[in-house]
C-alpha cells in the first residue's frame, strides 16, 4: 500500500483500487454494514479472478479451516492461467495466533507476491488490533488497508432505497425510504430483503405505507419505540398488544427488557433537553441516532414528564431484578412492567 495513500480514506482506497484495477495486496475488511463489506469482497473476485480459472486460484480459509501452511500455500502458489489469485481468510483473529505463526505473518504480511491479493474479513469477529504484538501490528500497518464498512447515514441510505425500488420498476417517496430505513433498523442487508418482499407484494407502480406493514416486520427497537408512542397517547391496551406482537417474534424477555430500558433512557435524556431547551441534534450525538429517529425521541419525549421517566427507569431496574432472581413466569413480569408503566404515564 503506497504511503501517501495513507491520509486517505480506507474505503476510498479500496474504491480507487478497484476503479484503477490494481488491487492492493493485503486488506482487513469489518463494520457493521456486511452488506457492503460482501459487496466490495464481490468487486475484487470479479477483478481478480476469471470464472474458468477461478477453482485453481481462490483460496478461501475460515476460522474453523485456517492453518498457518495452508495459508501460506495459498499466497505462495503461482496463478494458473491467469495473472491474479486471490486468498480470502474468514473471521480468524490474526492477533490470537500462536506467537510463532504470528510472527511467521508478519513477515508473510510484508512480501507478498505482486500476482496475490489477500483478504482478511470479520463479521462476528471484532477486528481489534493489539498494538503491543508489535512486529505483526508493525506489518498490518505497514502494508495492510484496514477497510470499515460502517453502517451508512440516512444521506446516503434513501437515494440507495429509492435507486433499488426503481429498478424493479417502483415510485418510493423519501419520507417512505426514510419510514423503511427506520423500521429495519437501516442496514443495507436488511432493507435488501424488505425491498424485494415489497416489490413482490405492492400491486401498483407506487409504494404505499400499507405495503411496508403489510409485508416487513419492524426490528426489536422499533417495537418498544411504538408501544411507549402508544402509552404517551394514552393508548394502554394498544400498548399491551404491542408486548404481545414482541413475544410472538420470540424475542427472548431480557432482550425485548433491554430494549425497553434503553428506549426509556434515551427518552429520559431527550425531556432533559427538552428542558434545557436543547436541539435534537444534540441527541443525535449524544446517543448515536439518526436525525429522524432524534426528532421523534424528541417528540415523544415532549408527552412524558421527567417524574415519569425517572419511575420508568426504576420500573425497569425491578423487572430487571424479578426476571433474574425469582421464579415468576418472565412474560407476566414484562406484562406487569408494561401495565405499570402505563399506569404512570396515566398519573403524569
Amino acid at each position: 500500500m503506497k504511503k501517501e495513500s495513507r491520509q486517505e480514506n480506507s474505503l476510498d482506497i479500496l474504491k480507487r483500487d478497484i476503479r484503477n484495477k490494481t488491487a492492493g495486496r493485503l486488506y482487513f475488511f469489518y463494520g457493521e454494514e456486511i452488506f457492503l463489506l460482501h459487496h466490495y469482497l464481490e468487486q475484487l473476485q470479479k477483478l481478480l479472478l476469471a470464472p474458468l480459472t477461478e477453482a485453481f486460484n481462490f483460496h478461501k480459509l475460515t476460522n474453523e479451516t485456517f492453518t498457518l501452511q495452508d495459508f501460506l500455500n495459498g499466497v505462495e502458489n503461482l496463478p494458473m492461467m491467469a495473472e491474479h489469485t486471490l486468498v480470502w481468510v474468514d473471521e480468524v483473529d490474526i492477533f490470537k495466533l500462536p506467537e510463532a505463526d504470528r510472527e511467521k505473518l508478519a513477515q508473510t504480511f510484508c512480501d507478498i507476491p505482486d500476482y496475490c491479493t489477500v483478504v482478511f474479513t470479520y463479521e462476528t469477529t471484532p477486528w481489534k488490533p493489539d498494538k503491543r504484538q508489535k512486529k505483526l501490528w508493525t506489518a498490518v500497518e505497514a502494508n495492510g488497508c484496514p477497510v470499515e464498512f460502517p453502517k451508512q447515514d440516512a444521506r446516503s441510505l434513501v437515494p440507495w432505497i429509492g435507486r433499488h425500488f426503481a429498478a424493479a420498476g417502483k415510485k418510493i417517496s423519501p419520507e417512505l425510504c426514510t419510514y423503511l430505513m427506520e423500521i429495519t433498523g437501516g442496514t443495507m442487508t436488511a432493507l435488501a430483503g424488505e425491498i424485494g418482499k415489497i416489490c413482490a407484494y405492492a400491486p401498483g407502480e407506487t409504494i404505499e405505507k400499507s405495503h411496508i406493514d403489510s409485508v416487513t416486520e419492524p426490528v426489536l427497537d422499533v417495537v418498544v419505540f411504538q408501544m411507549t408512542d402508544l402509552m404517551g397517547a394514552g393508548e394502554y391496551g394498544k400498548a399491551l398488544l404491542k408486548l404481545g406482537q414482541l413475544l410472538k417474534m420470540q424475542q427472548e424477555p431480557l432482550s425485548i427488557l433491554g430494549a425497553i430500558g434503553s428506549h426509556f433512557r434515551r427518552l429520559s435524556a431527550a425531556r432533559t433537553l427538552i428542558d434545557r431547551g436543547r436541539p435534537s441534534g444534540e441527541l443525535m450525538r449524544l446517543c448515536g441516532m439518526s436525525d429522524y429517529a432524534a426528532r421523534r425521541t424528541m417528540q415523544a419525549a415532549g408527552r412524558f414528564s421527567p417524574r415519569f421517566c425517572r419511575t420508568a427507569a426504576n420500573l425497569v431496574l425491578e423487572t430487571d431484578y424479578a426476571i433474574k432472581t425469582s421464579y415468576d413466569d418472565p412474560q407476566r413480569l414484562l406484562e406487569l412492567l408494561v401495565l405499570r408503566l402505563s399506569q404512570e404515564a396515566r398519573n403524569g
